[in-house]
């Protein structure tokens, strides 16, 4: 079986190139070798490639940055899954995307399951939806994962930061009044191959670790793991303001995910520590 998978050098790109290898012919693109705001590009790619899976792990992810470059948050979110998904149609192809707990508001008191409402409230999080909507319009084949709080042992994220930081300074204000799952890259792509050995099944998941933090619970909690002395001083999202607003809430229920695939997410903490471990961090 033919795999194509776009974003290889991204957190769960990089994590999904090593899952999906026992299913089949995986071939690996990062942004070098295709670039996703290119529709004929896109096309041609998957039309020599011909694959009976296409995973789009690649994303325009700069939450802040996409409120003053709204066009290309749109191209890579939005444009470029709607042309995969058409291609797939044509394929006969399944198409795997990943989405976000931004497509909501964060306002809901529970969890927030996959009928819920949308209502995205940042130019990054209308731009996933979009890439949603276009997906499931096309008529493809396909599987939508909507995730949260990814880290990992690469790239760009809130773990790695904290870490950082946490050589610079010893103490550290952190937002304490958003909450959601932290996940782990390596997690969703272990899901993700779990999921497409699952005969049929199609259609939009929600897939976070279990268990439910705040920023500052989860820096404090990488802060001892780690051995760390960092203190947390834990401040309101008006204290910490940013070019976009993020939800208060980003709690997805996943139990669809667990019912359909049989896969019961771990929790937060076990993706941290095997993070850390891989990083040599932990105390």
């Amino acid at each position: 079986m033919r795999i194509l998978l776009t974003g290889k050098n991204g957190q769960v790109g990089w994590e999904l190139a090593r899952s999906l290898a026992p299913l089949g012919d995986v071939i690996v693109h990062d942004r070098k070798s295709l670039d996703l705001s290119d529709a004929n590009a896109i096309c041609n790619l998957v039309r020599d490639a011909k694959p009976a899976i296409i995973v789009n792990a690649a994303a325009y992810t700069a939450v802040d940055k996409a409120e003053s470059e709204p066009n290309a948050a749109r191209a890579i979110n939005a444009h470029a899954p709607r042309v995969l998904a058409e291609e797939a149609r044509k394929l006969g192809a399944l198409l795997v995307h990943y989405s976000t707990d931004y497509v909501f508001d964060g306002t809901k008191p529970g969890s927030y399951v996959e009928t819920d409402t949308t209502n995205p409230i940042s130019v990054y999080g209308r731009s996933k939806l979009e890439g949603e909507l276009a997906i499931q319009a096309s008529g493809c084949r396909h599987l939508i994962f909507r995730t949260s709080w990814v880290f990992g042992p690469r790239g760009g994220n809130f773990l790695l930061t904290m870490l950082r930081l946490a050589g610079e300074k010893n103490k550290l204000r952190v937002v304490d009044d958003q909450f959601g799952a932290p996940t782990s890259s390596r997690m969703i792509a272990e899901a993700t191959a779990h999921a497409l050995r699952v005969e049929g099944a199609e259609g939009l998941f929600h897939l976070t670790a279990s268990g439910r933090t705040s920023w500052c619970g989860f820096a404090s909690e990488i802060f001892r793991v780690a051995g760390l002395n960092t203190l947390t001083t834990p401040i309101s999202s008006a204290q910490y303001p940013t070019a976009a607003r993020r939800p208060l809430n980003s709690s997805l229920d996943c139990s669809k995910l667990s019912k359909v695939f049989g896969y019961k997410p771990p929790p937060w903490q076990e993706g941290m520590l095997a993070c850390m471990r891989s990083l040599g961090r932990l105390n």
